[in-house]
């Protein structure tokens, strides 16, 4: 079981976006209060303040694990599939996996190592309570222990140059999943406000546009309180391409308070190829930056991380385990 964190910070000062704020004092768990001006520098922040420096390769991860492995075990073109993967950026995934002292360890490691080179590192939360829906991803911390969790992430990256992409799926899934409704409007709206209140700049799920339309999609967004986000992220874990998934973001965004949102683009190269799980023939798309901020589009990122399993599909391992086939084909299919 994850310990609790009991978080006070009050009295502390951090740097929001350049721009010295007040810690509210926080109880365990619960969600600190958040002010107009933390909205206020989160949603109007430039992107090159927000992504100053490009984006953080984390020389840890799980592609550069499995390059290393892959090599001394001589399988030099697996081995040379994950080794092109691990030199891009890829978002930092945050689970159960990591809890109490090791998730402030893992956090705090990437966050210096980012610093140092003068990046920004971003990470995924992953552990919502019935995530997945008892799919392939199925878990997630209990409700009491999902605030604390996130709260522990907040502090640590409060004062830091980060941004989080809350909970893949997590909204689209109210519409497919029985039972997840009010309650996991409440504990996203709760992480939401969290990371407000440290400054970070926290992005939803927007689904993708294959999945719901705009508007739906928009009022989901607006019931877990977009507002106090910068904004959204869509097409994670999926493969439609930049164009599709632009005009429907900037549908989406003009229904959200004009949202920023950022784009998965881990595995689009070769764009829809008719389903969403380890889809045969699919490529490494574009490789992952900001952009230049003239839109509501902040980055094109890679946030599924490429190799990595959706699950027991099209030949895969169980979901997360790597499929060096895969990581093979993506590679040579890359955009």
């Amino acid at each position: 079981m994850p310990a609790k964190l009991l978080a006070a910070v009050a009295s502390a000062a951090l740097v929001v976006l350049g721009t010295a704020v007040a810690t509210p004092a926080i109880a365990s768990g619960a969600a600190p209060q958040t002010t107009a001006a933390h909205v206020a520098s989160i949603r109007s922040a430039s992107v090159a303040s927000l992504y100053g420096g490009g984006l953080y390769v984390q020389p840890d991860s799980v592609a550069a694990e499995q390059a290393q492995a892959l090599a001394s075990a001589g399988r030099t073109t697996d081995a040379a599939a994950a080794a092109y993967i691990a030199k891009r950026p890829v978002a930092i995934w945050l689970g159960p996996w990591f809890t109490g002292a090791s998730l402030v360890k893992v956090v705090q490691q990437n966050v210096a190592l980012a610093e140092a080179a003068g990046k920004t590192p971003v990470f995924v939360t992953y552990a919502i309570p019935d995530r997945d829906c008892g799919g392939y991803s199925a878990g997630g911390l209990s409700p009491t222990e999902y605030g604390a969790w996130n709260q522990t992430i907040a502090s640590t990256l409060g004062g830091h140059r980060a941004v989080v992409l809350v909970e893949p799926d997590s909204l689209g899934q109210t519409t497919t999943c029985p039972g997840i409704g009010a309650g996991r409007f409440a504990l996203l709206t709760q992480a939401v406000q969290q990371f407000a209140a440290a400054g970070v700049p926290a992005y939803l799920d927007g689904g993708n546009s294959r999945w719901l339309k705009p508007a739906q999609m928009a009022g989901l967004l607006n019931q877990a309180d977009v507002q106090q986000a910068r904004g959204f992220f869509t097409n994670v874990a999926n493969y439609i391409g930049v164009t599709d998934e632009r005009t429907y973001a900037d549908q989406v965004s003009a229904l959200t308070g004009g949202a920023h949102y950022v784009i998965d683009v881990s595995r689009n190269g070769r764009g829809w190829l008719g389903t969403w799980c380890n889809a045969p023939g699919a490529g490494l798309g574009q490789d992952p930056h900001p952009t230049l901020g003239t839109t509501g589009l902040d980055a094109l990122l890679w946030v599924k991380t490429p190799g990595a399993s959706d699950g027991t599909c099209n030949g895969g391992p169980a979901a997360g385990q790597w499929f060096a086939a895969y990581a093979d084909a993506l590679v040579a299919l890359k955009k």
